[in-house]
């Protein structure tokens, strides 16, 4: 009985301690937390930007294509075979010159074989002539020879004109393409030769909605930028509309044009369009870097002096036009206020800051991009 009790006593005892342990465990966690809540959470580093005024000036964006100034294949007027060469992929090349030679051998003995029958005609029609003056011939057999003498000279015509498009010449300056025939190609009539591309000046063709149409003007100024020249801006003018209006998308197609003596455009380029407005609006704008974008809206953290503290305040504006690296603000802010540009990612509202650097500068002049527009 004593045995018993014994041992019931130290079952107890060891429960008893391990509860007292778990119990000072607790504590000293619920100790250390209460800790971490008093103590006072570093400020973030952050950059800020002020919300300035600027002025600027409009631009219709669309997308385009860049097209040649003319552009076709080369092709063969006549069926023939191949002689003669005298071009290589990718030349530039002027008006007038000579692509290539047909055979032309048969032609030319059927040229000898009628050069021959023209001195016949000829010889007969001024003993015609002759004898007319004479009175020894008809009136009627002078007027045969000197009808059988033009005839012959036509034919002959005819014969040196087929020989002479046995020749491909190039019918406008330009650049050619890669060569599609070679030695010994028969050709028969409209089979392509080599493609050839004018490109200076160069055009690109796009469209915009028709209740724009009248913010546009023949001679008004474009900006285009391609992929392959990022960062570049090329300018021209528009040159022309279409007459109507497409009732399929109620766009009117455009066609500016720029230049392009050094030929880094060329035609089938997707371009970006900015047709450039002559009147500007003033606007208040940021960094774009201080706008964060959500499907609930875009926000940005407005920083709030108060009581020698500097803290932030999330708060939801509404955005315009995007133009180099700035953002337009067209609600929610007011000229003068500081936002967070840099390091927000790491913010919550409320939360103190400091402030590290100050960011500067604003959107130059030139337009990047505006109102939106339908590609062509």
């Amino acid at each position: 009985m004593i045995r018993f009790l014994t041992r019931a006593l130290l079952v107890v005892l060891v429960v008893g301690l391990c509860a007292g342990a778990i119990i000072a465990l607790k504590q000293k966690k619920a100790a250390e937390l209460a800790a971490m809540s008093e103590r006072s959470m570093p400020p973030a580093a952050v950059s800020v930007a002020t919300v300035s005024a600027d002025a600027w000036r409009q631009s219709l964006f669309a997308v385009g294509t860049l097209a040649a100034d003319q552009g076709i294949d080369v092709t063969a007027p006549l069926p023939g075979t191949v002689v003669d060469i005298s071009f290589e992929s990718g030349q530039v090349v002027k008006r007038g010159q000579v692509l290539l030679s047909q055979d032309v051998g048969i032609q030319m003995a059927e040229l000898e074989g009628l050069e021959a029958a023209l001195d016949l005609r000829e010889v007969q029609y001024e003993r015609a002539k002759r004898l007319l003056a004479e009175r020894q011939v008809s009136q009627s057999d002078y007027d045969a020879a000197r009808a059988a003498r033009d005839e012959a000279e036509a034919a002959l015509k005819a014969k040196r004109a087929f020989i002479e498009r046995k020749r491909v010449y190039v019918p406008f300056d330009g650049v050619l393409g890669i060569r599609m025939v070679d030695l010994g190609t028969y050709l028969e009539p409209g089979d392509p030769i080599v493609p050839l591309q004018a490109l200076e000046p160069i055009h690109v063709d796009y469209a915009l909605p028709e209740q724009l149409l009248s913010r546009l003007a023949v001679g008004q100024v474009v900006e285009v930028a391609v992929p392959a020249y990022p960062g570049e801006t090329f300018r021209g003018q528009i040159t022309a509309f279409d007459p109507g209006i497409d009732p399929a998308t109620r766009n009117v197609r455009i066609r500016a044009t720029l230049p392009n003596a050094d030929h880094r455009l060329r035609p089938g380029m997707f371009a970006e369009v900015a047709t450039v407005q002559e009147a500007e609006r003033p606007v208040l704008a940021l960094p774009e870097t201080a706008v964060t974008y959500s499907p609930y809206g875009n926000t940005v953290y407005v920083i709030i002096e108060q009581d020698g503290q500097t803290s932030v305040e999330r708060r939801q504006v509404q955005t315009g036009e995007v133009r180099e690296g700035h953002i337009e603000i067209t609600a929610g802010l007011e000229r003068g206020d500081r936002v967070v540009a840099v390091g927000q990612n790491k913010l919550r509202n409320g939360m103190p800051v400091e402030i590290t650097e100050t960011l500067t500068g604003q959107v130059g002049a030139a337009p990047a991009a505006a109102a939106g527009g339908e590609g062509a």
